[in-house]
């Protein structure tokens, strides 16, 4: 049985940095603070200047089937785990821990090994209303992981 977390995220996949720099602007114009944002991509001096503009700073780790990843934020802490699971079993097979089908997170860690830039929200009183901000502003694949025991 894996490791679930207790938090829940809304997550969406935008095709690069300008697109998730827009989907990040308009959720602080939708007082999602960035506290409750995570972001996960491809190393690449525009992901790192993303972050780090957006979170305050960057982490970077090898991600299985993704590579050299620029990575912050309370979905991060929430992959891992007890140990490093995400850099040892990679994004699709840790996605689970956060109430997302496996299927699901193979589809959030294809899309972000092709350049897309994950963006992951923390708030579940307001999942829908960061869904719908993620699919308005070119969140691909954007979906809400399951609540555990209230589904």
């Amino acid at each position: 049985m894996p490791d679930v977390a207790t938090e829940r995220f809304t997550v969406g996949v935008f095709q690069d940095s300008a697109w998730a720099t827009r989907g990040i602007d308009a959720l602080g114009r939708h007082h999602f603070p960035a506290e409750a944002l995570s972001i996960i991509a491809k190393a690449t001096p525009e992901t790192e200047t993303l972050v780090k503009t957006t979170l305050g700073a960057a982490d970077l780790m090898d991600i299985k089937n993704l590579g050299a990843a620029v990575l912050r934020g309370p979905l991060v802490a929430a992959l891992q785990g007890s140990a490093l699971d995400l850099a040892a079993l990679g994004l699709g097979a840790t996605m689970n821990r956060v109430g997302f089908q496996m299927h699901d997170g193979f589809i959030f860690e294809a899309l972000t090994a092709r350049g897309g830039v994950l963006v992951a929200v923390r708030s579940e009183v307001r999942a829908a209303d960061a869904l719908a901000t993620l699919h308005a502003y070119g969140g691909g694949n954007a979906a809400i992981g399951a609540w555990t025991g209230r589904v």
